[in-house]
């Protein structure tokens, strides 16, 4: 199975081919709770994740919530 990459948070990381947004960020957040994500800068809904796969070169920001103050 061929890599892409993608850029995750302003980081360069490969994935493999047929990666969805809900894969990427299982990798990168220890919870999805409090998680927004936006592909090349469009929000995704949490309930398309699993069904948005990722491409070369996309652009793939993943955000936590943070409480405090």
């Amino acid at each position: 199975m061929t890599a892409l990459t993608v850029v995750v948070n302003g980081a360069p990381r490969e994935v493999p081919a047929g990666a969805s947004v809900a894969d990427v960020v299982a990798a990168v957040a220890a919870s999805a709770a409090g998680v927004a994500a936006a592909l090349n800068g469009e929000v995704v809904r949490r309930a398309d994740w699993a069904a948005t796969p990722l491409r070369d070169a996309d652009r793939l920001e993943v955000l936590t919530a943070v409480q405090g103050g």
